[in-house]
C-alpha cells in the first residue's frame, strides 16, 4: 500500500508540473502575438521605430531618413537625445522631430535662403543649427 501511495503522489506531482509548463507556453505565445500591436492613429508601429511624418504623409523611421541634430547643452552623466530634421522634396518646409515635444513633430516654413521658422523655432539648414527663441539648442555635424 505504501508503494501505491508513493506512485500516486509522484504521478500527481508530475502531471501538475506538466500543466504549469503548458500554461507558461501559452502565455509566451500570447506575448508574441502582441508584438507590433502598438499602432498609433496613423497605423505607424512605434516599437519598430516608425512615426508619422506630416511632410511625407506616411510612416517613417526618422533615424533612417532624417538629419540628426544633437543638443548643444548636455548634462554630465545624462543620455544624449537627438532631434531630427526632415526636409520636403521641394525644400519649402522642414519637419522637426523633437524629443520633448508633445505635438510629435513641428512644421517650419521657408523664410529665407535655407532658413525655416515658425516664430518659436528657426532652423538654419546651411549651418545645421536649430534655434529656440534665438538660442542655439541643437546642432548637426556639418563637415
Amino acid at each position: 500500500m505504501n508503494r501505491l501511495a508513493i506512485v500516486a503522489i509522484g504521478m500527481m506531482l508530475f502531471s501538475a508540473c506538466g500543466e504549469r509548463a503548458s500554461k507558461s507556453e501559452q502565455k509566451g505565445k500570447q506575448d508574441t502575438a502582441n508584438v507590433g500591436a502598438d499602432q498609433d492613429g496613423h497605423g505607424c508601429i512605434g516599437s519598430a521605430g516608425y512615426t508619422w511624418s506630416k511632410l511625407k504623409n506616411d510612416c517613417i523611421q526618422i533615424f533612417n531618413v532624417g538629419f540628426r541634430l544633437n543638443p548643444v547643452a548636455v548634462e554630465k552623466d545624462r543620455e544624449v537625445i537627438s532631434a531630427f530634421v526632415l526636409m520636403s522634396d521641394d525644400q519649402a518646409k522642414v519637419e522637426l522631430f523633437l524629443p520633448d515635444d508633445d505635438q510629435h513633430s513641428v512644421l517650419l516654413n521657408k523664410t529665407g535662403d535655407l532658413i525655416y521658422g515658425n516664430g518659436t523655432y528657426r532652423y538654419d539648414a546651411k549651418k545645421s543649427i536649430l534655434y529656440l527663441k534665438d538660442q542655439v539648442v541643437y546642432k548637426g555635424n556639418v563637415e
